[in-house]
């Protein structure tokens, strides 16, 4: 059983709704969580966007509501405070501030790729100009992004672009790509940092998480051994997704632990 979900969102992200105080209601009271991690998104220059998303993200207010709901579930699951950050390779300057000013009040940072050359792959835009190249382009500009931006957590859903591509009839064979994964993943491992199982690949049609279980075991085989696990969520209903196949998931590609984070710094929790 997985007793914790480190990627989730809140109407302090643009591309949510929900009050942050549902997500915790519906992680402890309808799932059993025991740890709940708040990862709202905050992208600096975000293209333009076709539904009006901004992904700028109210510090202080958030800051300021996650800690009146740490109090309020105290009893009940231990709350951590955490941001899904966009990289980009010209924010760098922002990043690096944003890090200075606030890495004393987080405890958890997932770095994302959410746009290549200003493009979401969510759009066919981006399809259209990659084409057969989309999913190598978006794995392209993770590799150099892990040179932008060192001071993460965990690196999230490493294949999001494949969550979009099935809808633009991209197909996607894994180990077409296990050169660049290889790079990828080595590089993270050296920074001492980790990846997340991203239930969200599911809840998008696809028969896996994110990453590919191809490229999970590959993680694990190279050295890997930080792996949080995370809904992506925006919605309360989609609060631990399907993590009732996650243990099965983590135990195939070798791990025997997922991780949690405080104040930064990781800590084990062992499968059951």
């Amino acid at each position: 059983m997985i007793l914790a979900d480190y990627h989730f969102h809140s109407s302090f992200s643009s591309d949510s709704e929900t009050p942050l105080v549902n997500q915790f209601e519906a992680g402890i009271n309808e799932h059993n969580l025991k740890y709940m991690c708040v990862t709202d998104h905050l992208d600096y220059d975000w293209c333009e966007d076709p539904e009006g998303f901004d992904f700028m993200l109210d510090m202080e207010a958030y800051l300021e509501e996650i800690k009146k709901l740490r109090e309020q579930f105290k009893d009940k699951a231990s709350i951590k405070t955490g941001v899904e950050l966009g990289i980009q390779s010209h924010v760098k300057s922002d990043l690096d501030a944003f890090y200075a000013k606030y890495k004393d009040k987080l405890d958890f940072i997932i770095a994302s790729t959410h746009l290549v050359e200003h493009m979401d792959p969510y759009y066919p835009e981006y399809f259209e100009k990659f084409k057969d190249k989309s999913i190598l382009r978006y794995l392209e500009v993770t590799l150099d992004n892990l040179d932008v931006f060192k001071d993460f957590s965990v690196y999230g859903h490493l294949d999001y672009v494949v969550r979009c591509s099935k809808r633009f009839g991209i197909e996607y064979k894994p180990e077409e790509y296990m050169d660049i994964y290889d790079a990828i993943l080595k590089k993270i491992i050296s920074l001492g940092k980790g990846i997340e199982i991203n239930t969200a690949g599911f809840k998008a049609g696809l028969d896996h998480a994110h990453p590919h279980p191809s490229v999970l075991k590959r993680y694990k085989e190279l050295g890997g051994e930080i792996i949080t696990i995370g809904s992506d969520a925006h919605e309360s209903k989609h609060i631990a997704y399907n993590f009732s196949v996650v243990p099965d998931i983590l135990k195939a590609a070798g791990f025997k632990y997922y991780t949690v984070f405080s104040e930064l710094k990781p800590e084990f929790i062992k499968i059951d």
